[in-house]
């Protein structure tokens, strides 16, 4: 269950109020003017029950009889009319035309928003979350923001503004029939309350498993080959059958009390529109009130008019619920609190002046130093970046009630290779997320040429530092921009440079385009290993001091490996690099080895003083002991 599932709904009100604020805060005069726009279409709407009145009473009923009847003034008033018309309907094509601009706005800003604070997000989101809950806000929760604001609120405007003035006019006319009016209204809101209410809860819950099949779908496509070897077919299709069913019977409930809503607002306005007439009809003969045969058939209209937004806005309902269950999902992804960032240690460019001091500056030297400003006396200290490592005392768990890494301490020098060894759980990923602070230690410190890391800036930090990952990611976009992505600046040239250190050139070459070949999928038009080269091609046009390569080699063929080595051995001089690998001959000519098990150090030491040790590496070593 993801975290978005695991909180509870907000107030739909709340969550309606800031959706609104979207919309009146960016487009405030344009949503004014869609506002008398609608008021100007609910008077033109209501002109047509109160003009039967006028029309009847003052025209059409005095003409009766008359040998040389006098059409003039009846002309002149059906004209005045035709122009109310007229301008009714201008008015709903521009509020019609501007809600488009208004609703398209509005999902730009929001989606802005939301991919923004996104990339402020911890990865702790992105491990408690999938890929298709994430992109069903993208596009299933939008898309209903869309129906929402581009057809459900001039709808809902234009039924309240009509609901008003069709009230004024009925009170108007009669105040006696009003009171029944009245007592419609009333049993009219408590069905949409009782009917509204089940329709909400069931909207929410539909919108939270189409999330879940997202998810599901989506991680199936990605896994096919898997699938399809392992013969996985008849379950997969059982447990989307499971999670499909689970929205069928969220989305019929949903859709069923929304439906029925329509229907029995329109029943309770002929009920409204009999009772009218009865009561209408007896007022008449017994000359109460004032009324008139104009009377009862202008306010017969009236009771159409009346009842009309009220189904309107029944049919509506549904999409509202499901636009509000999307905001709600939407603005949980906008509430979520970023990613802490407390450092105050940047990284700059630098160089040593005549007397050996560090000095900032502006163009890029090859030196880069520590800007350390001292809160206590304001002064500024520049430390030279050398790629100093150290753990002390360090301890870590994803969550408090259960740690991943115990009393680790260690260190790993500038130009140092450090390598780790342990089975699958031991800890060894754990260690690098924490030196690029993916996650923060409970316990203990880690040190970065003696500055604790966590008043370094995180993008500064992470900056300084490449890693190679055995699951690479490759962009939409040419083989020249994948590379460059590690440095965005990078020449031409260095990104040729780069790929030749990784050995990726050659490969590149042969391609149609070269480095202009573009790459879609994920890169699936190339073999692993190549996009393992250029993604060490990527590390190495950053040129960062320090090296993170997990399982970089691990996916590659024995042939591939070899030249993938060469390249490795290139990016890797003068750095200080910290290495997890599973094919031991890999590691040999590290500067120092740990071995993990259970989070907890069990040995350290060179390749050639483990096997004089012949303890658990010497077993892994020469194959007594499995890593699983």
């Amino acid at each position: 269950m993801n975290s978005t599932q695991r909180k509870g709904p907000k107030k739909p009100m709340e969550t309606a109020k800031r959706l609104l604020k979207y919309v009146t805060g960016t487009y405030k005069a344009e949503f004014i003017f869609v506002f008398v726009c609608i008021l100007v279409c609910s008077i033109a709407s209501i002109s047509v029950s109160i003009s039967m009145k006028f029309l009847l009473d003052d025209y059409i009923i005095p003409l009766i009889g008359q040998a040389n009847p006098d059409f003039s003034d009846l002309y002149q008033a059906l004209a005045v009319l035709a122009c109310i018309f007229v301008l009714g309907i201008l008015a709903s094509f521009c509020y019609s035309r501007l809600m488009v601009k208004i609703g398209q706005g509005v999902l730009k800003r929001i989606r802005d928003e939301m991919f923004e604070h996104m990339q402020t997000l911890p990865i702790r989101y992105f491990d408690q979350n999938t890929n298709g809950s994430i992109m069903s806000l993208y596009t299933n929760d939008t898309d209903t923001l869309r129906q929402m604001i581009n057809q459900s609120i001039p709808q809902v405007l234009m039924s309240t503004l009509t609901v008003v003035v069709t009230f004024i006019a009925m009170l108007v006319l009669s105040p006696l029939l009003t009171v029944l009016a009245v007592v419609m209204i009333f049993v009219m809101f408590l069905v949409a309350r009782k009917l509204g209410g089940n329709s909400g809860k069931y909207f929410i819950r539909q919108q939270l498993d189409l999330a879940n099949v997202t998810g599901f779908v989506e991680e199936r496509m990605n896994g096919q080959r898997v699938i399809k070897v392992f013969n996985h077919e008849r379950k997969s299709e059982e447990e989307f059958d499971q999670l499909n069913e689970r929205l069928y019977a969220s989305s019929s409930k949903a859709h069923t009390f929304a439906s029925i809503m329509g229907p029995i607002m329109g029943n309770i306005g002929n009920i409204h529109f009999v009772l009218t007439a009865v009561f209408g009809g007896v007022l008449l003969i017994g000359g109460i009130g004032g009324v008139t045969i104009g009377t009862i058939v202008s306010y017969l209209q009236f009771t159409k008019s009346f009842s009309q937004p009220f189904m309107q806005v029944a049919q509506q309902f549904n999409s509202i619920i499901m636009a509000l269950a999307g905001a709600e999902r939407i603005f949980r992804l906008m509430d979520e609190e970023p990613e802490v960032d407390d450092g105050y240690v940047t990284l700059v460019n630098a160089k040593k002046d005549e007397q050996g001091n560090i000095v900032e500056c502006k163009e890029r030297t090859g030196m880069w130093a520590w800007k350390h400003p001292h809160q206590a006396n304001g002064d500024v200290t520049y430390t030279e970046l050398k790629g100093d490592v150290r753990f002390y005392d360090m301890s870590f768990g994803y969550t408090d009630d259960k740690m991943v890494l115990h009393n680790i301490s260690l260190y790993a020098k500038p130009g140092q290779k450090l390598a780790f060894v342990g089975s699958t759980g031991a800890g060894k990923t754990t260690i690098t997320n924490l030196i690029n602070r993916f996650y923060d230690v409970q316990d203990g410190k880690i040190r970065y040429d003696d500055i604790n890391i966590n008043k370094i800036k995180k993008a500064d930090l992470r900056r300084s530092l490449g890693i190679v990952l055995q699951d690479t990611h490759l962009f939409t976009g040419t083989i020249m921009e994948n590379i460059r992505y590690g440095k965005l600046d990078a020449t031409d040239e260095e990104v040729y440079e780069a790929a030749k250190l990784a050995y990726a050139d050659q490969f590149i070459q042969r391609l149609p385009n070269g480095y202009q070949t573009m790459l879609t999928s994920d890169g699936e038009e190339l073999s692993q290993g190549q996009r393992q080269l250029l993604s060490i091609a990527r590390a190495a046009v950053a040129n960062p001091p320090v090296l993170i390569l997990d399982e970089a080699t691990s996916s590659i063929d024995t042939r591939t490996e070899s030249i993938v080595q060469k390249g490795m051995d290139n990016l890797m001089k003068g750095r200080t690099v910290f290495v997890i690998a599973h094919r031991l001959s890999t590691i040999r000519n590290s500067d120092a080895i740990i071995v993990l098990e259970h989070g907890r150090i069990i040995e350290r030491g060179t390749h050639e003083d483990l096997i004089k040790e012949k303890g658990t590496y010497y077993q892994l070593y020469t194959g007594k002991l499995e890593l699983s």
